[in-house]
């Protein structure tokens, strides 16, 4: 009887870890469509940015903003955008394996150099690079309490500053984009310096001709800071929706995997008790038996 006395216990221990990923999952899933209403509002604004620059690129090549210079990539930044919290599946190892990848096969020397800095946006990644001794510059968890572009831009505009300063020469940019809620996609920008639109003769004749006030220069100079912190704002927050989708998805098939673990259980239960009423009923039977005889 001890044996099923453990499998009770097992069963009513899965039982409660089954409530709590599916109270988990539902947590998940009011929080992600309030993520996913804020990226998709926001898509269409940094989708037409990048378009009206990208009309612009003319433009450009005689603007004098500090962040379409490029540079030799002798000093890198990393901004790698993850979560504070776990329980997500492989969603923060994936996005900290994939700026882990474009180190390696891309700045490897600055990296023995000791030329490679981290910017994480997201507890987990922080905690991942701080243990390996990397150089990781400041610490931006709190965004998530209250993420907003405002919140945000104060993460751009000390990234920008130090651009300007030449404290690196290349700003790299690492984030789960949300496709849907099972599906998120390892992505990699350049974030500084803004890397020019290829144009083909196709595209070029279906620019807009903007009237622009009070004129190009000016505008084309204010524009490029805004696209940067648009960027950057889009990529939290398509890493936010992602982060959401991930654990509802991992809590759903938690959830699931739970139910088969405890019809198992339960069956393994019932079969351990049949066997102790059988060996009972012998045990009797043969008694009585000896008995009589």
């Amino acid at each position: 009887m001890a044996n099923l006395k453990e499998v009770r216990i097992r069963i009513s221990s899965v039982q409660s870890t089954q409530q709590i990923t599916k109270a988990m999952k539902m947590v998940s899933a009011a929080k992600l469509k309030r993520a996913t209403n804020a990226i998709v509002a926001l898509r269409p604004y940094a989708t037409k940015l990048k378009e009206i620059l990208g009309n612009l690129s003319a433009s450009l090549e005689g603007a004098s903003s500090p962040f379409i210079q490029e540079r030799e990539p002798n000093k890198v930044l990393i901004v790698v955008v993850s979560s504070n919290r776990g329980l997500a599946g492989a969603f923060n190892m994936n996005v900290i394996k994939t700026a882990n990848i474009l180190i390696a096969e891309k700045y490897s020397e600055q990296l023995k150099n000791g030329n490679v800095s981290i910017v994480s946006i997201g507890k987990k990644a922080q905690d991942f690079y701080e243990k390996r001794n990397y150089k990781v510059v400041g610490n931006n968890n709190e965004v998530y309490s209250a993420l907003t572009f405002e919140n945000v831009t104060k993460i751009t505009d000390a990234i920008m500053a130090g651009f300007e300063k030449e404290e690196f020469d290349r700003v790299e940019l690492v984030y789960n984009r949300f496709k849907n809620a099972a599906v998120q996609i390892l992505t990699t920008e350049q974030l500084l310096p803004l890397p020019k639109t290829e144009t083909n003769e196709a595209v070029k004749a279906s620019n807009v001709d903007y009237i622009l006030e009070p004129n190009q220069e000016e505008i084309v100079t204010q524009l490029i800071p805004k696209s940067i912190k648009t960027q950057l704002y889009k990529a939290v927050l398509d890493s936010h929706a992602s982060e959401h989708g991930a654990r509802m998805t991992s809590m759903d098939k938690a959830t699931e995997n739970a139910g088969d673990l405890i019809k198992a259980l339960k069956l393994a239960y019932n079969q351990a008790r049949q066997a102790a009423i059988t060996t009972e009923l012998t045990e009797i039977v043969s008694g009585a038996a000896a008995l009589n005889g």
